[in-house]
């Protein structure tokens, strides 16, 4: 089972990747016919919170599951892009990087010679 700070990364993946999609629905509403302003005002302060929490959880998951420092960079870029927090959040999870804590701190065995 994965532990607390992991699930919160993974929920702040698909949060942040949401609030893109309202900032985005705002943005084409703004800038669109309509001339209307209040999806860039609500969406905007909820994505800039998302996106600060995104990255500093990627932070704390990236210490506790030990990942290397390119991981840890390209997860905090993939802050940038919409929904690219959703591909890596899969992509770690596919590769075993959001694993529990305990396996993560587990050292290997070394093979006897």
């Amino acid at each position: 089972m994965r532990d607390r700070v992991t699930r919160l990364f993974v929920g702040a993946a698909v949060a942040e990747a949401c609030s893109w999609l309202g900032l985005l629905v705002g943005m084409a509403v703004k800038y669109g016919p309509p001339g209307n302003e209040v999806g860039v005002k609500v969406f905007g302060p909820i994505h800039g919170g998302l996106f600060v929490a995104y990255l500093l959880l990627v932070l704390l998951v990236a210490r506790r599951h030990r990942w290397s420092l390119l991981a840890t960079g390209v997860a905090l870029a993939c802050a940038v892009p919409p929904f690219a927090t959703l591909v890596y959040e899969r992509w770690a999870r596919r590769r075993g990087m959001l694993g529990s804590a305990e396996a993560a701190a587990r050292p290997e065995p070394v093979p006897a010679r």
